[in-house]
């Protein structure tokens, strides 16, 4: 039985839907990035980031793209960090670890009625909204001021289903870890729930971290 998932969505341009190490999409929507090949969709549950490749082939699909790739900065994830909180406070999800890095999120989620697809976009949506109203959007000054923004994010998210503790452990372990292999510093988030009650299993956490 399922009970948490490892979730890991993308800023638009770090992961694309033909990267030849593998991904989550099942369609290459532009004609530029199609000259480099079809959606290479992998079913695996193991990351592939070290998987062998042609980087200089990966290099020039991205140069492709139609707008730059997203890198935020650390004030736009403190931003993203407070739509993120908002979303968990009105949805009742239960978040068991995240790191938000310059190019993608690390998430732990525990399961719930939303479908984990579904948590995922909800998360983009609402560090959309946010980084809009502090005027912290990455394509905030690319566009004209009436013109929808371009969406920040990739689409889909790759997803690992956690069907017991010691996966959860470990994963929320990978999660918290995450920056450190940017040279960062590990992250603590108030909407993180970190502290499983007494005798309960850590998916049913229900202690925020900071108290």
């Amino acid at each position: 039985m399922v009970h948490a998932y490892h979730i890991i969505f993308c800023a638009y341009g770090f992961w694309l839907p033909n990267d030849p190490r593998g991904s989550w999409s099942e369609f290459v929507g532009a004609w530029e990035l199609l000259r480099f090949g079809t959606a290479t969709k992998t079913d695996t549950r193991r990351s592939v980031a070290g998987v062998a490749h042609d980087r200089v082939v990966r290099q020039a699909a991205k140069r492709e793209l139609k707008h730059s790739p997203v890198h935020f900065t650390g004030v736009q994830a403190q931003s993203i960090g407070r739509g993120f909180a908002g979303f968990v406070d009105r949805s009742g999800v239960n978040v068991l670890a995240c790191s938000i890095l310059p190019e993608h999120v690390h998430m732990v989620v525990s399961r719930h009625r939303f479908r984990v697809e579904q948590i995922a976009n909800l998360l983009k949506g609402a560090a959309t909204r946010q980084l809009s109203s502090d005027r912290l959007h990455p394509f905030d000054s690319s566009q004209p001021t009436n013109d929808r923004l371009p969406n920040m994010w990739a689409r889909g998210q790759w997803k690992v289903f956690l069907n017991s503790e010691a996966d959860i452990s470990r994963a929320v372990r990978y999660v918290q870890d995450n920056p450190l292999k940017e040279g960062k510093q590990r992250q603590r988030w108030g909407f993180v729930r970190t502290v499983a009650a007494r005798n309960a299993p850590l998916w049913v956490a229900a202690k925020r971290a900071d108290g």
